[in-house]
């Protein structure tokens, strides 16, 4: 068409030609942009054949949706770029496809061009023809599959899906969930026990999608239920809520993130992949972290790698809080993702009543001015990081001064020791590792810590009442008349500070190498303590440790 333009005489035909190369310029910065977040192979559901970036590009330049874009902008010299936007996006949406692999699913080779469509129907390919088939009928025209539209022989198209597929479930039309051993059934709780809702790799596949919809066996709608989109169905989402335990909000508006690290990893603890790595990988895209995939470096060293990303971008600490065996890439972490099952530690809440009443008990026991002056060192903390595998974590440590061990009848790998640390309650730890026993008339070769990672959540206050002049009748230094002293607020925040160190709190046993750095001697249960009392409290060894 644009040929007809090129020698026009006259000046209206030369401003819509001049239209219409702006048009088509437009309409292709659109497409580059709308696949930008795309996979590079789909498969054409009408056609039945595999298509890479170029090819798509070609079937939209050669469709009746382009054609028309274009010849629209002869008519309307105001065409605006939305409706250039929503014509593109419609034409490209893309349906996902999430599943479970099973045997002889069929690969990028087995599909290079060739129609799926007229492939013997046996073991995975069945599936492959339904999906594009049940994707078709809702009139999509592409849609992606992990077990063919990735190149699995390509370490660079590999590494990049795998970054990216929380972002390609994200941005699809829909997405598809194939339970392939639930038969059709109007009655609930097939999709719980599916063996679908214990693979690793289908967690980041129903949070990503804003719209998705379950299919049975026979590519029914589970349950018959024909809604657009099953995140809005109560039914559903409270059966896939009580068999993941994650809330249905979430679920619902999931935005991934490295905050609330130990939730997300409790949701993937029991979950299983066929590929060891996998089960780290599979993380990924939740954490919005992205990562080097090396497929053979073992669980350890790839679950490993994704903890000290979380731990060090964020400083959260609840990813060390775990039960079970240490890892090898740092003592701090745990081997295996099944660590993370048990909910974490929480402190105890305190009322309002009970903060001000333990402000009173403190006044004749604890000076206002070494609160604060604890305060202002455990803000000064650094964060925690990673360095050549070594954790540098602030924490508050406090020696153990005697280990004797104790019988311990249920498990017989198992050591139980009674523990004695200074400024601590006294503790029973029971480990896989042989201890020496020591105590402070007999001190061992090698030395130990209790240690309670530094938690800046501490410092944050809820909110309370704004005369801090006054507490419960207890007043507090630099209220007025009072010259040179610390300011109520600071005093405040000092003594609530106070208060929270004095609450139990979970803690973890570290052994001195002889390098000088500790390691972390794992137990088969939450540590929990609690100082002795308030001199305790202010009198703490606050540092940082490098633990192997």
């Amino acid at each position: 068409m644009l040929s007809k333009f090129e020698n026009a005489p006259d000046t209206q035909t030369r401003k819509l030609r001049q239209q219409y190369v702006n048009a088509e310029r437009a309409i292709q910065e659109t497409t580059k942009a709308q696949l930008n977040d795309a996979p590079h192979r789909l498969l054409n559901t009408f056609t039945g054949r595999l298509c890479n970036r170029e090819v798509q590009i070609d079937a939209f330049k050669t469709s009746t949706e382009y054609k028309e874009l274009l010849s629209s902008t002869l008519v309307h010299v105001d065409l605006r770029m939305e409706h250039i936007k929503d014509v593109v996006e419609t034409y490209f949406h893309c349906v996902t496809l999430s599943h479970r692999w099973e045997e002889k699913e069929p690969l990028l080779n087995d599909i290079q061009d060739k129609v799926v469509d007229e492939l013997n129907p046996v073991g995975g390919m069945v599936k492959l023809q339904s999906f594009c088939k049940t994707a078709r009928a809702a009139g999509y025209r592409w849609g992606w599959i992990d077990t063919c539209c990735i190149d699995q022989t390509n370490n660079v198209e590999l590494q990049n899906s795998l970054n990216s597929m929380f972002v390609w479930y994200h941005t699809s039309a829909l997405t598809m969930v194939y339970l392939s051993d639930v038969p059709p059934s109007l009655k609930p709780g097939a999709l719980a026990r599916s063996a679908w809702n214990t693979r690793g790799w289908t967690v980041p596949e129903f949070l990503a999608p804003k719209v998705i919809r379950f299919y049975q066996n026979d590519w029914t709608p589970y349950l018959d239920d024909h809604s657009p989109n099953h995140k809005q169905s109560v039914a559903i989402m409270q059966e896939l809520e009580d068999a993941t335990g994650i809330d249905g909000q979430t679920l619902v508006a999931f935005s991934p993130g490295i905050i609330n690290a130990h939730e997300k990893l409790q949701w993937a603890s029991t979950r299983v992949t066929t590929v060891q790595e996998d089960i780290a990988y599979s993380l990924f895209g939740i954490f919005g972290v992205q990562l080097p995939v090396m497929y053979g470096e073992k669980k350890q060293n790839a679950l490993g790698r994704l903890l000290q990303e979380i731990v060090a971008e964020s400083g959260d600490i609840t990813a060390l809080d775990w039960v079970g065996t240490s890892s090898e890439f740092n003592s701090c972490l745990p081997a295996d993702i099944a660590s993370y099952e048990a909910p974490p530690y929480t402190l105890p809440s305190i009322s309002e009543d009970e903060m001000q009443g333990l402000f009173s008990s403190l006044q004749d026991t604890m000076v206002i001015e070494l609160a604060v002056k604890l305060y202002s060192s455990l803000d000064r903390l650094s964060a925690p990081r990673f360095a050549h595998r070594r954790l540098h974590l602030p924490c508050i440590a406090f020696p153990v001064t005697e280990d004797r061990r104790r019988p311990n009848k249920h498990k017989e790998t198992y050591f139980t020791y009674e523990v004695n640390a200074d400024g601590l309650d006294n503790l029973q730890i029971t480990t896989e590792d042989r201890l020496l026993q020591f105590s402070r008339g007999r001190p061992g070769r090698q030395s130990f810590l209790l240690v309670r990672p530094w938690d800046r959540r501490l410092l944050e206050l809820p909110d309370y009442a704004d005369d801090t002049e006054s507490v419960d009748g207890f007043t507090l230094p630099g209220s007025p008349g009072e010259e040179g002293l610390v300011d109520p607020e600071s005093s405040e925040r000092a003594m609530r500070l106070v208060v929270r160190l004095g609450q139990p709190f979970s803690a973890f046993l570290l052994a001195q190498q002889r390098s000088g750095e500790y390691k972390r001697i794992a137990s088969d249960r939450d540590i929990i303590t609690q100082v002795k009392d308030v001199d305790s409290v202010h009198g703490m060894d606050i540092r940082t440790l490098e633990i192997l």
